[in-house]
């Protein structure tokens, strides 16, 4: 089986290591972009995506390129912390199973695990799609074609091939009102102030956050309200504009603002489709499912819908079976997602100043005992099904997963990580586990930085994407490893 697959982002890189490492199947990966991503923002991993990165053995990885972020703190013009949201409680609300983790950082690591028999092609997407009675052709944008037997839309909220298959995005797009971006400078007297807190402006209709990176950088992340989706040409000037008259470290962070083209910036956003596959052509991610940064589990969203669909597509005798099955276990999910992120929009970006002191009231009343348990609900999800659940469409309880999530927690470190199949004893929710690489202290960062600038983990060296193979030089044994970037023990 050939899969081409349009996105090297998360739900593309995801899925890509799937299917080839565990399925066994050809897979080509085509990005627009001609190189892996470096803007992006802070986010919390947890969730479905989570449970997939356990699944397919990251967490270690993941884990050493995460921040520890002590709290939220909203600050006024003079710098006063007004209210704070402490990570530890939220922390505690997920049951420990949380990171926060650039979302470059995690893009790095799935890009970095994919076998070098996966052709991942930077520079070219698709130009048109021919379904045929035996799979589908590609015409590409260099003028070039392939033949799949899959093709998958995993290019984001603004997707090319979805436009070429479904129709305009405007059918699709649920605007929310705001415009977001996110930027990188360096600063280390910014750094220092920050410590390891996420910092963000208490004010009205806009808001900027704040929090420290590796190497003394600093990143920015902005949020504000606009009555028009279209995004600004210059997206320094704009973000300029609009946050030039904020207090604290906002003028230096503006100061220090990168050109438009290093800068992160797009509407914030829903997408609604009746259906999210036509044939054998299939949607995953944000590209079908984008249930916008409000939501606070975009990621996680992205790479548990990748992990679902893989695993539909091991289960099904005909693939447009499969695809019905993804999005019958996964649609549910997004909705509430959604509707979630739709209620929670006036909070995050407070319209009134009596609203942002409804804000500070309630994030105080968090503070008390039991009061939390409803804010930490509120943030994650009223429902947080395990992965394994969700993906066999099991009428499991909440309770249950929860048993079943304790009962693993409880094991030993040493059986945590031996490999598990699906339905033993130590996997009671069904996900198919295999061991974790084994690491010392720094490993992956060691890795890391050998074929990274030292400078950024954000900057991946382009030798092994431009030396990937076009033939099957690394086949695999069926599990999810990662081929020759394994970083060794205890570096």
């Amino acid at each position: 089986m050939r899969v081409v697959i349009c996105g090297a982002g998360i739900a593309g890189l995801a899925l890509a290591g799937r299917l080839h490492n565990v399925l066994g199947w050809e897979v080509v990966v085509l990005e627009k972009a001609p190189r892996p991503r470096t803007e992006g923002y802070m986010i919390d991993f947890f969730g479905p995506g989570y449970d997939a990165a356990e699944a397919m053995g990251m967490l270690p990885w993941l884990e050493e390129l995460s921040y520890p972020v002590s709290e939220a703190a909203f600050l006024d013009g003079d710098g006063r912390c007004r209210a704070r949201l402490p990570y530890g409680r939220f922390a505690r609300s997920v049951r420990g199973r949380l990171l926060s983790i650039m979302r470059p950082d995690l893009e790095l690591v799935l890009r970095e695990r994919l076998s070098f028999a996966v052709r991942l092609r930077f520079g070219v997407g698709p130009a048109s799609v021919d379904a045929r009675p035996d799979g589908i052709h590609v015409t590409l944008t260099d003028g070039s074609g392939i033949d799949a037997d899959l093709l998958v839309g995993a290019d984001g909220l603004h997707s090319t091939l979805r436009t070429l298959v479904f129709g305009e995005e405007h059918q699709y797009v649920r605007y929310l009102g705001y415009h977001t971006a996110a930027f990188i400078f360096h600063d280390p007297q910014v750094h220092e102030q920050l410590g390891d807190r996420f910092c963000l402006t208490d004010t009205v209709g806009r808001q900027m956050g704040l929090y420290a990176l590796r190497d003394d950088e600093v990143a920015a992340f902005t949020v504000h309200r606009a009555a028009d989706p279209s995004r600004s040409g210059d997206a320094r000037d704009a973000l300029r504009r609009e946050y030039g008259s904020l207090g604290w470290l906002v003028p230096r962070a503006l100061a220090q603002c990168p050109p438009s083209a290093q800068i992160y910036y797009d509407q914030v956003a829903q997408i609604d489709l009746p259906s999210w596959s036509h044939g054998r052509v299939v949607l995953v991610g944000d590209a079908c499912q984008a249930v916008s940064l409000l939501a606070g589990q975009g990621a996680s969203l992205a790479m548990g819908g990748a992990y679902v669909l893989a695993d539909q597509l091991s289960r099904a005798s005909r693939i447009e079976d499969a695809l019905h099955a993804y999005e019958r276990l996964w649609r549910p999910v997004i909705k509430n997602r959604q509707r979630v992120a739709r209620r929670a929009a006036r909070w995050f970006v407070p319209e009134s100043s009596r609203q942002v002191r409804a804000r500070r009231a309630a994030l105080l009343l968090a503070g008390l005992p039991g009061v939390w348990r409803l804010v930490g609900t509120a943030l994650a999800g009223r429902r947080q099904l395990s992965l394994g659940v969700i993906r066999r469409g099991s009428g499991l309880s909440e309770r249950g997963a929860s048993r079943g999530r304790r009962a693993q927690q409880r094991k030993s470190p040493q059986a945590m990580n031996s490999s598990c199949r699906a339905g033993e004893p130590g996997n009671p929710e069904g996900i198919d586990m295999q061991p974790s690489p084994p690491l010392g202290p720094g490993a992956v960062t060691a890795h890391l930085r050998r074929v990274l600038p030292l400078r950024s983990l954000h900057g991946r060296a382009l030798h092994h994407q431009a030396n990937r193979t076009r033939t099957a030089d690394h086949p695999t044994n069926g599990t999810e490893t990662a081929a020759v970037t394994t970083p060794p023990r205890g570096t």
